[in-house]
C-alpha cells in the first residue's frame, strides 16, 4: 500500500510538472506570435536568400521560390522556445505578453526590425573605422609596414 501511494504521488508530481511546462510553452508560443518572431525569422531568411542569389546568380528563380516554400516561420519559433523557457519564468512571459499587447509594445514590434537593420549598418561602419585605426596604430608603432 505504501509503495502504491508513493508511486501515485510520483505520477501526480510528474503530471503537474508537465502541465506547468505545457502552459509555459503555450504562453511562450503566444508571446512569439504577438512579437512577430516568426515573421522576423522569415525576413532574415529572405535577406540570406538575397545574398545567396547574388552569389549563385546562375541558379534559376524557381529553385529559390521552391526553397522559400520549404522554410516555415514555426521552424525558428520551435528552436527558440527552449531558450525562452530557460531564461524567463512563466510570470515573465505573462508580463511580456501584456507589454507587447500595449501601444508601446506594438510600436516596439513595428520599429525593432528597422532599428536592427540600421544598427547593423552602423555597427559595420564602426567596425571598418576600428579596423582602420588598428592598422594606422600598428603602422605608427612600426609593427606593420607602411
Amino acid at each position: 500500500m505504501k509503495k502504491t501511494l508513493t508511486l501515485l504521488s510520483i505520477c501526480l508530481v510528474t503530471l503537474s510538472i508537465q502541465a506547468q511546462t505545457s502552459t509555459k510553452r503555450e504562453k511562450i508560443q503566444k508571446l512569439l506570435e504577438i512579437s512577430g518572431a516568426g515573421k522576423i525569422g522569415i525576413q532574415v531568411m529572405n535577406q540570406m536568400m538575397s545574398n545567396f542569389k547574388s552569389s549563385y546568380n546562375t541558379v534559376n528563380q524557381q529553385f529559390w521560390d521552391d526553397f522559400k516554400n520549404e522554410v516555415k516561420a514555426e521552424d525558428i519559433v520551435n528552436l527558440v522556445i527552449p531558450i525562452y523557457e530557460k531564461h524567463y519564468s512563466e510570470q515573465d512571459i505573462e508580463q511580456l505578453i501584456i507589454f507587447y499587447k500595449s501601444p508601446i509594445g506594438q510600436k516596439a514590434i513595428a520599429v525593432t526590425p528597422v532599428i536592427s537593420q540600421e544598427s547593423m549598418v552602423a555597427g559595420q561602419q564602426w567596425g571598418i573605422e576600428i579596423g582602420k585605426k588598428v592598422i594606422d596604430k600598428l603602422k605608427e608603432k612600426g609593427l606593420l609596414e607602411k
